[in-house]
């Protein structure tokens, strides 16, 4: 445990983000938000039974959103694939 304070010394830890305020900053529902963690389209770390998203990867999931095509990324076009 202490190697990892001592390989972290002087830096900040980051900043996580609940679903709800990624649902918030982003304008979209929180099942939005859980349906691109569950995709793999925004990493999510698991806190118990909770998640929780880095604000350098939801900057990521951002800056891909705003150079890609609608639809193009999982789990946001709001097309359903057909099961059976």
């Amino acid at each position: 445990m202490a190697d990892i304070a001592a390989a972290h010394a002087g830096q900040e830890p980051p900043q996580l983000w609940t679903v709800a305020e990624v649902a918030e900053h982003m304008r979209v529902s929180t099942m939005t938000v859980y349906r691109l963690i569950k995709a793999g389209t925004l990493p999510a770390i698991r806190v118990g039974k909770n998640y929780r998203i880095r604000g350098g990867d939801l900057a990521a999931f951002l800056e891909a959103a705003a150079t890609t095509q609608p639809g193009q990324l999982n789990g946001v076009s709001g097309q359903h694939e057909a099961k059976g």
